[in-house]
């Protein structure tokens, strides 16, 4: 009796971002997932999370899930290191 599956070629995974057939890189991309910022950080996901939700760090809620955007992250890195923001006196 012969098969009827015709096998599929490996796909080449590196990091798991694909857009439109090609593998979108992590620099390339306008955003930052929390786990992320919580590396760069050096915070632990459940306090960076918690961060972001009470608006400490700038985010955006994208369906069910948060992203933060790179230059907004950035800005508000900077002016972190400059001195106190605003939003925290």
């Amino acid at each position: 009796m012969t098969s009827n599956v015709i096998p599929f070629d490996q796909r080449l995974r590196t990091d798991g971002l694909y857009r439109f057939g090609s593998v979108l890189r992590p620099e390339d991309r306008a955003v930052y997932t929390v786990k992320e910022v919580s590396q760069l950080l050096a915070v632990s996901l459940g306090g960076t999370y918690a961060l972001v939700r009470a608006g400490r760090i700038p985010g955006i809620k994208l369906g069910g899930r948060w992203v933060i955007p790179k230059r907004r992250f950035h800005a508000w890195l900077e002016q972190c290191l400059d001195g106190e923001p605003e939003e925290w006196r």
